[in-house]
């Protein structure tokens, strides 16, 4: 691309009050509005004092701003530009947003929690957010660490990873032809483990997936290694859930894996893998096998879990394996999880790699709001999060309306082509009409959200 040489002077002036560089945030918070994110903000929230006035025009400002790439206080502000006043009542200054948040006490920050999970049902009311189950929901739990730099940020410490930060919790819900939502959410201390109230937590994700898809929709919990105890896997088991979860290679487990027979292993679908069409198999340097196995069973009698040990193996490549004095553990690298699904050895083994999903979530929402947690105030930064996760949530809904490549696009994709869309107002016989980009490569993608949303009702057949 050339700059321009028609014209010899290039000039620039910020007088234009018609324009607004966010024209997609009026189907978006028009989605949020029917979905109800406003209404429930007012019931549910108690903030005292003045800052806790009008809760629910607060936190729809907060997370449009989010939704429109802010990921702190100041960036608020970007609602506060040219023509936004036509389009939008009300927005609250970034000061103001600020003493919101730093008002918030624990009890408002479960009450923002029960706003989000209500918001996330009336989501799924107005959109196909969460798809269809072929034969399982499928639940992923994983923490990361925000990294937070200074001395004033309650409870940052130096956690697993190294990092200076605050441990975050998330839980996800997908389904095969849907991208993850987030279900739950947890702000920790730093140095939390990330087992820390594991129970708890898993008891809450399920119960509002049981109410999102049902209780009789089959439901496998995936976590990794982090999370293999008995207190994670009981609290599952006791919510009616199925679960797939990453065994340590502890001693137990060793000499589980050393009792299957070389007859029992299968090579799979992997990296290197090729396809052999007269024996209709997988040729692969990767095998899994099973056996049975009971876990828990050494820490206490009434803690035994029965279940299958789900192993997959890879020629390790250890020097000793040249010399002939490898051992079982020198010739292969061993990943095993524990699961009590009916799902058959290859099927449960491609089904628990898939886990990583939940990775691409993490990455997504510090790559938008939760790039920072903007407030010294540990609640603050809590009731931060569970915003972040709203307009996550939010923006994910009004990808799946936006149809095609949207249904499973990222944050930062659907805001490039669908929230960050310059528009001029125009308004005549007090009706304002946005006039977009010619030539826009997504326009019929963002037609398609706009008239979902706020096109004319549907007409019923009577």
């Amino acid at each position: 691309m050339q700059l321009s040489h028609t014209s010899r002077t290039v000039s620039a002036s910020f007088d234009d009050p018609n324009l607004v560089s966010f024209a997609g945030l009026v189907p978006v918070m028009a989605l949020a509005q029917k979905a109800g994110l406003g209404a429930l903000a007012s019931r549910w929230l108690s903030v005292p004092t003045d800052k806790g006035a009008n809760a629910g025009l607060k936190v729809t400002s907060l997370v449009a701003g989010m939704v429109a790439g802010a990921d702190s206080i100041d960036d608020m502000a970007l609602l506060r530009h040219g023509g936004m006043g036509k389009l939008f009542s009300s927005c609250c200054a970034p000061s103001t947003l600020g003493q919101f948040l730093r008002t918030f006490r624990f009890g408002h920050v479960r009450q923002l929690d029960a706003v989000a999970s209500r918001f996330l049902t009336g989501l799924a009311e107005h959109t196909p957010l969460l798809g269809t189950a072929e034969s399982h929901v499928l639940v992923d739990i994983d923490d990361t660490i925000v990294e937070v730099h200074g001395h004033q940020k309650q409870s940052s410490s130096y956690g697993y990873s190294g990092v200076k930060g605050l441990n975050v919790c998330l839980a996800t819900v997908s389904t095969p032809d849907r991208a993850p939502v987030i279900a739950s959410h947890r702000l920790r201390r730093g140095a939390a483990s990330s087992s820390r109230g594991a129970s708890k937590f898993i008891a809450d994700t399920l119960a509002a997936v049981r109410r999102l898809h049902g209780t009789n929709t089959p439901i496998l919990l995936r976590m990794d290694s982090a999370f293999f105890g008995h207190p994670s896997v009981s609290a599952a088991l006791k919510a009616g859930a199925e679960v797939s979860v990453t065994a340590r290679l502890n001693p137990s487990v060793k000499t589980a894996i050393g009792k299957i027979s070389d007859d029992a292993w299968h090579g799979i679908e992997y990296s290197d893998a090729i396809y052999d069409e007269d024996t209709r198999r997988w040729i692969s340097s990767a095998e899994v096998a099973e056996i049975d196995y009971t876990a828990f069973a050494s820490k206490h009698k009434g803690h035994a879990i029965a279940g299958r040990l789900i192993v997959r193996r890879v020629p390790e490549g250890n020097p000793k394996a040249v010399t002939g004095q490898a051992t079982l553990f020198d010739t292969y690298r061993f990943h095993a999880f524990f699961t009590n699904s009916t799902l058959d050895t290859i099927t449960a083994d491609k089904t628990h790699r898939a886990h990583a999903i939940i990775e691409q979530v993490n990455a997504d929402v510090k790559n938008s709001a939760l790039a920072h947690l903007p407030s010294g105030k540990f609640n603050a930064n809590a009731a931060w999060l569970v915003l972040a996760c709203i307009a996550f949530n939010l923006t994910r809904a009004a990808a799946t309306l936006a149809n095609g490549t949207f249904i499973k696009a990222t944050t930062q994709t659907t805001r490039r082509k669908l929230i960050s869309v310059p528009a001029r107002i125009a308004t005549s016989a007090r009706k304002s009409r946005l006039h977009l980009p010619e030539n826009w490569p997504w326009a019929t993608n963002w037609s398609t959200l706009f008239t979902s949303v706020c096109g004319p009702p549907t007409k019923t057949a009577t």
